[in-house]
């Protein structure tokens, strides 16, 4: 989904986020840093997983300093496109940002994905939150502010903790990882290398 520049024009300044109505237009912009709250309006977001050339998949634990889920196992990243930013274009910045990363075989798997989710501290996700998969090309280097911990993980054995475990991993990877596997069974087969 691509947000047209005139559709909100924000300062310059802060790192925003674009709102969406009950239709899941653009309305308007708020600060990301003001937005997740316990009543967190719906919002543009995204979601990448990342896999290595063997087909292992990334997991990230949350920074403590995370405002929502912090120390949780999820997905490789998250973010948040900018007005006027093409979500791939959010995805390869954030890949940079977060993990130190560039990525390669960027592709938007769930385009439709949205969910809303109540973490611990009654912080609310509430988003519209395309799921892209992606290999990571190189080297890559997190940010201690952003990611405290990384594992690789053969995907199948990802599902079977999902499924045993649910309660260890933040809410979206949990609703991702199925949909995924059904989506792209070739990207959830066992790890063979």
């Amino acid at each position: 989904m691509d947000i047209p520049a005139d559709a909100c024009s924000p300062p310059a300044a802060a790192e925003l986020v674009v709102l969406l109505d009950e239709d899941r237009r653009p309305s308007g912009v708020a600060r990301k840093a003001a937005i997740h709250t316990r009543d967190t309006p719906l919002h543009l977001a995204f979601s990448c997983w990342l896999f290595d050339v063997d087909g292992k998949v990334l997991l990230t634990r949350r920074a403590l300093g995370k405002v929502a889920w912090p120390g949780v196992w999820t997905n490789a990243f998250c973010g948040h496109p900018a007005p006027g930013e093409a979500v791939s274009d959010a995805v390869r910045r954030r890949a940079e940002h977060e993990l130190g990363a560039a990525v390669t075989d960027l592709e938007p798997v769930l385009p439709d994905f949205a969910y809303r989710a109540v973490d611990a501290s009654r912080i609310v996700e509430h988003e519209v939150c395309p799921v892209y998969t992606a290999v990571l090309a190189g080297r890559f280097d997190p940010r201690p502010d952003e990611v405290m911990d990384v594992a690789w993980l053969d995907p199948v054995r990802l599902l079977d903790a999902v499924a045993a475990a649910p309660f260890v991993f933040s809410p979206w990877l949990v609703e991702q990882a199925p949909l995924l596997a059904a989506a792209r069974p070739a990207r959830f087969a066992p790890v063979t290398r």
